[in-house]
């Protein structure tokens, strides 16, 4: 099954020479009003393509790679900034899936972007295909300069969340546990593995809401950027900027 996923990655990363310098990414749906996807209103990207074959899958209909509508990252971007105005200062993009890491130069691309305008980003993983050979290692690490929240779940094949939660560690990106393993020795584990939090599946919304305020208030992640419209104020460097 990690081999099925790896195979998945490097399809999607031999595609066409046109197709790889544009970035193209395929999305499966996107939600404009997410509200227990992160910290504050969300718009959320699904991604297509997982290769986990879940028995309890939510979103089997995203397991096909090439499902779904082509995006490069400008429209992608420019498609959830419409709804900007509802995210106030605490909302911004989650990109879920599917399993967001198989179109990963596409994700990293995106959440570059977005971190140029001042939005929060939340990457939604199981942490498959997670790797530390070739220069998928090396990848992950770059995704992650521009995500300000990890929210992992812990089953994976061939290795589990625990271990790769160990690797984000490394980076200093913030990690919230969000599993339906709930068994105590679980829970201490992954506490002690360096999470934020832990939440067992299934989840009160408001409850998850104010641990995710906590967590990015711990490590000053939360916005720092109030908009209206076509005016954006930065509290950090008391600046306004318009369009």
């Amino acid at each position: 099954l990690f081999r099925s996923c790896q195979r998945l990655h490097v399809l999607f990363m031999n595609m066409n020479v046109k197709e790889i310098k544009m970035l193209k990414g395929y999305v499966h749906s996107l939600e404009s009003f997410g509200s227990v996807d992160g910290p504050g209103v969300r718009y959320v990207i699904f991604l297509s393509g997982c290769a986990m074959r879940c028995q309890f899958c939510h979103n089997p209909d995203t397991w096909n790679m090439t499902d779904g509508k082509e995006y490069t990252t400008d429209q992608l971007l420019k498609t959830a900034l419409r709804f900007k105005s509802y995210w106030g200062d605490k909302g911004g993009i989650t990109v879920s899936g599917g399993e967001p890491l198989l179109q990963m130069d596409f994700l990293t691309e995106l959440f570059r972007k977005a971190k140029e305008k001042g939005i929060h980003t939340t990457l939604d993983t199981s942490g498959a295909p997670f790797t530390e050979e070739g220069s998928w290692f090396e990848k992950w690490k770059e995704l992650m300069k521009y995500t300000d929240l990890v929210m992992l779940d812990i089953m994976l094949p061939g290795l589990d969340g625990f271990q790769v939660m160990e690797k984000i560690r490394e980076t200093g990106t913030p990690v919230i546990f969000l599993t339906a393993m709930g068994d105590v020795s679980d829970r201490v584990k992954g506490l002690k593995s360096g999470a934020e939090d832990y939440i067992v599946k299934p989840f009160e919304p408001l409850e998850l809401l104010a641990r995710i305020e906590i967590v990015l208030r711990r490590f000053n992640r939360e916005q720092k950027n109030l908009s209206f419209r076509d005016i954006t104020v930065n509290m950090e460097e008391r600046s306004v900027r318009r369009g």
